[in-house]
């Protein structure tokens, strides 16, 4: 029997999950935690792919490995190889100034149009200029940018800092994928932008070879076929075997909502970014900042844990007799209202109930992702059904209250590792040539149940938040 493993090298932690390459079987899994913060020296992820491998059972029998890891974070290089600082991930704002610095120089319409993205404090280029004038020195000395995935698949390779790896410090063999390459905001459909990756940097580097979907790196010392590897959401779409018409909403920390789709996305206004996917396709993605703690909050609120929190929500109905949570608590993303606040509505004496509130934090998160929705189609998407993971799509609550939400069927794949599973899924395709066609378990399917009330009565107090937070 072949073996292939997937990683998953996500902000938390390094998931590892190794599959029979035929039938997509799990075998065995391990995993390991990564420090917290925004910025990580990045051999910490090493050490934990190393800890996660052994809590696996290690290799024995695997044939091909793949990495996919969290979009956009800054591996900066020198020339020989070794990490200038610690890496600057997805979730470190302070580029944000240089975000709009780089749109003022190029328009929102010029980087829309260049690499499907309009720069915000995620995105790499965004934190190479942030390196460029905060650290003016560190900047000069970067020789190469990397991912993260990037440097895990270069380290695997054998390639790193002299007396640290067997093959040295070989810039050139990095490798990526067009999923990563293209939340970097230098990298378009015709590849590398050096003009904008120069822009930011302030001079050209090395950058990684970006490899199509089935190709490989090469081989580890131990002679292990290594995939292209993908980003953390590009990841997810392949290990659901996400096609055209699918659309993926994920309910974790922050909550994504993205689609494969033929042609790629072209969104000056920024809100959605027009990212690849890992199986040559397109990957138009929004992000939210307020998913899951949405219900953390109100859970704590209410003196309740989530089950609980459901078991109330569905006590009451629809619209939640007019109760209505914005929840822009840590402001927002999609829409760009950084300095927005959350607002509770449509307080009476009969609508203050714990039912009510428990059922408005439910509405109010799914409806700030059915706007995300809405955005992707504007695109020119079409939605024939919605795949909801990440933990809180167990919740029998907000199952039902998204299919109450949401205006096409909502399909809810079983519990599992799916960005990882991608990755194992790539592992196959790169060492059978061929795109693994792995069955996908669903837990539950739902069909459209669609309650207009919670959208409309949505949709007005999230535009009196607007101007609230433009007044501000």
């Amino acid at each position: 029997m072949a073996l292939v493993a997937g990683v998953d090298s996500s902000t938390q932690s390094c998931k590892v999950v190794i599959r029979d390459a035929e039938t997509g079987a799990l075998v065995r899994s391990g995993r390991a935690s990564h420090p917290a913060g925004t910025e990580v020296d990045p051999a910490a992820w090493w050490g934990a792919l190393l800890t996660a491998i052994a809590d696996a059972g290690g290799l024995d029998g695997v044939e091909a490995i793949s990495v996919a890891g969290q979009q956009h974070g800054m591996v900066a290089l020198d020339a020989e190889g070794r990490v200038i600082r610690d890496a600057l991930l997805w979730n470190d704002t302070r580029s944000a100034g240089a975000a709009r610095d780089l749109i003022d120089e190029v328009g929102a319409d010029a980087y829309a149009e260049r690499t499907g993205v309009v720069p915000v404090a995620s995105f790499t280029a965004t934190k190479l200029r942030w390196l460029r004038d905060a650290e003016p020195e560190n900047a000069a000395r970067v020789a190469a940018v990397a991912l993260p995935h990037d440097w895990l698949t270069w380290r695997l390779l054998g390639y790193g800092p002299e007396g640290e790896s067997p093959l040295g410090p070989v810039l050139e063999a990095l490798t990526t994928d067009r999923s990563d390459a293209s939340g970097t905001a230098y990298w378009g459909q015709g590849g590398y932008d050096r003009d904008l990756l120069e822009r930011a940097l302030g001079h050209d580097a090395i950058l990684p070879r970006v490899l199509g979907p089935a190709e490989s790196a090469g081989t580890t010392p131990d002679g292990i076929l290594v995939g292209a590897g993908a980003g953390d959401n590009a990841g997810a779409a392949l290990g659901l075997d996400a096609r055209p018409g699918d659309v993926v909403v994920s309910i974790g920390t922050s909550g994504t909502v993205f689609a494969v789709t033929e042609t790629p996305a072209k969104d000056a206004s920024g809100t959605v970014a027009g990212f690849a996917d890992a199986s040559g396709a397109w990957l138009p993605l929004i992000a939210t900042l307020n998913a899951a703690r949405v219900l953390d909050s109100t859970a704590g609120l209410l003196g309740v844990d989530h089950d609980e929190l459901g078991t109330l929500a569905l006590q009451s109905e629809p619209g939640a007799s007019g109760l209505v949570l914005v929840p822009y608590f840590e402001g927002e993303r999609t829409p760009n209202l950084p300095d927005a606040t959350a607002s509770l509505s449509g307080l009476t004496l009969a609508s203050t109930t714990r039912p009510n509130l428990a059922r408005a934090a439910i509405e109010g998160l799914l409806c700030g992702l059915a706007d995300g929705l809405a955005a992707v189609r504007g695109q020119g998407v079409e939605a024939q059904r919605v795949l909801l993971i990440g933990g809180a799509a167990q919740n029998p609550a907000v199952r039902a209250i998204a299919a109450q939400v949401f205006d096409v069927p909502v399909s809810i794949p079983a519990p599992g590792e799916y960005v990882a599973d991608g990755a194992a899924r790539q592992a196959a395709w790169a060492l059978t040539g061929e795109r693994p066609g792995w069955p996908v378990e669903f837990a539950e399917e739902l069909a459209a149940d669609t309650r207009p009330v919670i959208r409309e009565q949505y949709a007005v107090r999230a535009a009196e938040a607007a101007r609230a937070a433009a007044r501000a």
